[in-house]
Formats: C-alpha cells, structure tokens, sequence
C-alpha cells in the first residue's frame, strides 16, 4: 500500500508517519512538508510544499490512503482566520486533490464536538471540514474525534489544562469517555483502520477511540 499524509512533523502525525514506515503493509509513505523532515527512510518520499499552492503538487498526492493530521492553535496561528486556513482550508484542498486522484480512503483527525452548527468556533471549524469532506463522497472517509490529547512535551497551556481537568473528574468515576489519550494511541487506531476501512463515512468518536486503541500500544 502508498499512503499520503499531512501533518508528519505534529505530535500524532509524527507517530503516524512511524508506524507507517514499520508497517510491513505500506511500502511507500508520501509526506507533505512545509520544511524538510530530519529523518529518512528507504519507503519515504518527503516533499516540501506551499500549502497555499498545493494544487502545483497535486500529481504526488497519489495511493490507496491518505491521512490528514494538520492542525494549529489560536495561539499559534494568531487570529481565527489564520486558523481556519490551516484546520479547514488546506486539508480540504488537500481531499479535494486527493478525490480528484482516485484515491478510495481519506482519515482525518477531526476533534470530539465537531459540528458544524456549534456556536464555539473550534468545533464549528472541525464540523464543516468533517461536513465538506464527507460531500467528496469518499468510498471510505473516516473521522477520529478524540478528547484531551496527551502530546509528549507538549507546550499548549490550554490543552495542560484540560488534561488536568478531565484527569481530575475521570478519578471521581465521570467522563471515562473522554479520559486523555497519548497520541501514541490515536495514531495506532487510524493505522490500522487504514489497512480495512469500513465503507462510507464512519464516525470514531472518543469513548470508542479509547477503548479500541486500548490493546494496540503497551
């Protein structure tokens, strides 16, 4: 299998990026880049792109599975505008091209919440790509709603917070659904969903994130 990914150098995409090229399945990885990665690998193909641009690189984006795990913070990006291109519009261009491609399966990590009607901004962001994905009519488009996400060395302060938070109510016995989970895990799932993806739009939401990964990472 060739896989396609976006979002190799974030916490779950790096993890995602390793198990693909471990994975006796896969024997060619197609990483879209802003900068070069500092590592290489006889199965990956690293290519650096303009995201703003990325139709001109539309002729890499070929395979049988593709796997969006771009994103950014307000903080990071600096306005909802910039966010919003980063978490919506560029991994949209990025189905866009790769429906455009013939490539059958497209996963994506989406966020627990996403709507697109909700008045909060993140998870109506996350509800419309979900949302506009899902009209490119993919044979499989798989979306992974995870909780609080346990990044290794992650500096978000708001994600520290809600960690803590959650981690406090999950040892009184509430919200178990939404227990944090390492990216380790996340990543572990959408692989091996990869490999035999249901048919149509499949929705894995946290509770279900939680328990299946649960036997795929010690």
């Amino acid at each position: 299998m060739k896989a396609v990914l976006i979002g190799a150098t974030g916490a779950t995409g790096k993890e995602v990026l390793d198990l693909l090229l471990a994975h006796d399945k896969f024997t060619e990885v197609v990483a879209l880049v802003r900068k070069p990665l500092p590592i290489a690998h006889e199965k990956l193909h690293a290519v650096v792109v303009d995201f703003d641009n990325l139709s001109r690189w539309s002729d890499v984006i070929q395979g049988d599975v593709v796997f969006s795990c771009l994103g950014t913070t307000l903080k990071d990006a600096g306005s909802k505008e910039a966010q919003f291109k980063v978490d919506h519009d560029y991994q949209y261009e990025f189905a866009k091209l790769a429906k455009k491609n013939g490539i059958p399966t497209f996963l994506l990590i989406s966020s627990s919440g996403a709507d697109p009607k909700s008045w909060i901004f993140y998870s109506r962001m996350k509800g419309q790509l979900e949302q506009n994905i899902e009209a490119l009519d993919f044979e499989s488009f798989l979306a992974f709603r995870p909780g609080a996400l346990l990044r290794p060395q992650s500096d978000r302060k708001g994600e520290k917070i809600g960690v803590s938070v959650i981690s406090f109510f999950n040892k009184i016995g509430l919200f178990r659904n939404m227990a944090p989970l390492p990216v380790s895990r996340l990543a572990a799932l959408m692989v091996r969903y990869s490999i035999s993806p249901p048919i149509g739009y499949t929705v894995v939401g946290s509770g279900r994130i939680l328990k299946e990964s649960k036997k795929l990472v010690k």
